[in-house]
């Protein structure tokens, strides 16, 4: 018996960061998660070059970026450090944080960040607005990101916007 499942009825997705080049580091546009349950920031990279790679969710009361500043608890990261070996769905539960740094190996890696809003943000001071910077690596290193808001409060066939709520 098939599931009745769409993943854009009880999902958004959202690019966050296009994949591009990370000599400098760079950061997301904000996007609300005041219609989430949570939300997973799912960042890949291709590295390129032995340089390590900080990425960091950040928490901020508008989608300007205003008050920006890192999340208030650990949130529950999964890696996969090496997707090209088979098989590569393979994930490793590492410590919840507020960041994660990969190691300097030269492989295609996934890193998700599990984001409750009520656990990991400042909402009592309206934090409810998520993005995710990176740091400066390498431009070898080619990174981007999605969000992906799970489930929605309000399922429906369209969703409603959240990244200009």
């Amino acid at each position: 018996m098939a599931v009745n499942y769409r993943l854009w009825e009880m999902a958004q997705v959202i690019s966050l960061l296009s994949p591009a080049a990370d000599a400098a580091g760079r950061t997301s546009a904000y996007v609300s998660l005041k219609n989430a349950q949570k939300a997973f920031i799912v960042c890949y990279i291709t590295q390129g070059n032995a340089a390590t790679i900080a990425l960091t969710p950040l928490q901020a009361s508008a989608v300007a970026g205003t008050g920006s500043k890192a999340l208030t608890s650990a949130a529950p990261i999964a890696v996969n450090l090496d997707t090209d070996t088979i098989p590569s769905d393979t994930m490793s539960i590492v410590a919840a944080a507020a960041n994660y740094t990969t190691d300097a190996g030269v492989k295609n890696k996934i890193v998700i960040f599990e984001i409750d809003p009520i656990e990991s943000m400042d909402i009592n001071n309206g934090f409810n607005h998520i993005a995710v910077s990176t740091g400066a690596s390498n431009a070898a290193n080619i990174t981007s990101a999605l969000l992906v808001i799970t489930p929605l409060r309000y399922q429906q066939q369209v969703p409603p916007a959240s990244a200009g709520i």
